[in-house]
């Protein structure tokens, strides 16, 4: 078994399954939007047909939602999903946040979080797609004043209560919409039983080791930013469509129990294939097992301890470089491997993906 292949092709990275920037978020089950312009290459190359002009026609018809969610950071979903991930996530995503807060010595009482709520979904409800210059106008007219960092959390609140999430995609600002408008009406919402979270919990279980595998339970809790129990109950939900491996290859530090589907991908994998890689991928921030692809020695040229991550190239699955995506011709680095092949092909596919 090659690990490495086998997560290529389960992400989709090579031989692609879909057509559509909304089919490969709905198979991903969530994927991170940290970079705004980036975000749209990382779902866009895995389709069969990278396309600018496909991810914006998704996003701005509501197909592709952005917001704050897994572990309080910007994540991509199908509209399918927004409501059943959001009462899934909302409550651990909302404790991040607050740990954040209380790090930084802010404290927002609840009569001020539902005043400002009600001025930023009349606005959206007003204007249909606001930037946070529209939030912070609104805002002004009654004479209400705060610094970007408050506003921001006024925001994610807004968000994780199922009131804001994305709007229209623009070339560099993100925007916001009424999730009712964008999504479809909160009666959508799942409810909070006892079935109803185990059918999300099998949702997000199944759509996260179909996509990521081969993958750990360690994995999934990192990824998923739910509590380690939670995790265990959607993979117990999923009886025998999942079942574990032991694998101890080269790439890897120790032996691992790996999870894999039942109809795990495994043909399509071929040698020489370079990928131009966006930062904060799903690919590596998809795990917390990345050295299966990176080499320990060189993570920090892949990611810091902050979080930060940088574009990336991968040789065979393999993260031996970086890349830098914007500019007019390719940029690249190696830090791993002798690498004398071209990479002008994957760089033309990014390059045509901008202008398709």
């Amino acid at each position: 078994m090659n690990p490495i292949a086998l997560r290529l092709l389960n992400q989709q990275l090579i031989c692609p399954q879909f057509d559509n920037p909304e089919e490969v978020v709905n198979y991903m089950g969530a994927m991170q939007a940290q970079e705004y312009r980036m975000m749209r290459w990382g779902v866009a190359m895995r389709t069969k047909k990278p396309s600018a002009k496909a991810f914006k026609k998704a996003f701005d018809s509501g197909q592709i939602i952005r917001l704050h969610l897994m572990r309080g950071t910007w994540q991509l979903v199908s509209a399918e999903d927004y409501w059943p991930l959001l009462e899934l996530c909302s409550a651990k995503a909302l404790a991040v946040i607050k740990g954040w807060m209380s790090s930084n010595k802010i404290s927002i009482p609840e009569e001020e979080v539902m005043k400002i709520r009600e001025i930023l979904a009349q606005t959206a409800a007003d204007k249909g797609s606001v930037t946070k210059e529209d939030f912070v106008q609104a805002l002004a007219e009654k004479d209400i004043h705060m610094d970007e960092h408050r506003l921001s959390y006024h925001i994610r609140y807004a968000e994780l209560s199922g009131t804001l999430c994305s709007g229209d995609l623009l070339p560099m600002k993100a925007t916001y919409a009424l999730a009712a408008d964008k999504v479809g009406n909160a009666s959508k919402r799942c409810n909070t039983s006892s079935a109803d979270r185990d059918e999300a919990l099998a949702m997000l279980a199944r759509k996260y080791f179909q996509s990521r595998q081969p993958a750990t339970l360690e994995d999934f809790v990192w990824w998923s930013g739910l509590n380690i129990n939670d995790c265990r109950r959607g993979i117990e939900i999923l009886g025998d469509y999942l079942h574990i491996e032991t694998c101890h290859g080269a790439s890897l530090q120790k032996r691992r129990e790996f999870y894999f589907t039942n109809d795990c991908r495994t043909r399509g994998f071929r040698k020489g294939k370079y990928l131009l890689i966006p930062p904060y991928d799903e690919y590596l921030i998809g795990y917390k097992s990345r050295d299966v692809v990176l080499s320990p020695d060189f993570s920090h040229k892949a990611h810091n301890n902050s979080g930060i991550f940088q574009p990336v190239i991968s040789h065979d699955g393999v993260i031996c470089g970086n890349w830098t995506p914007f500019k007019d011709d390719l940029q690249a680095t190696f830090f791993m491997g002798d690498h004398n092949d071209d990479l002008q092909e994957e760089w033309n596919r990014y390059m045509k993906f901008q202008t398709k």
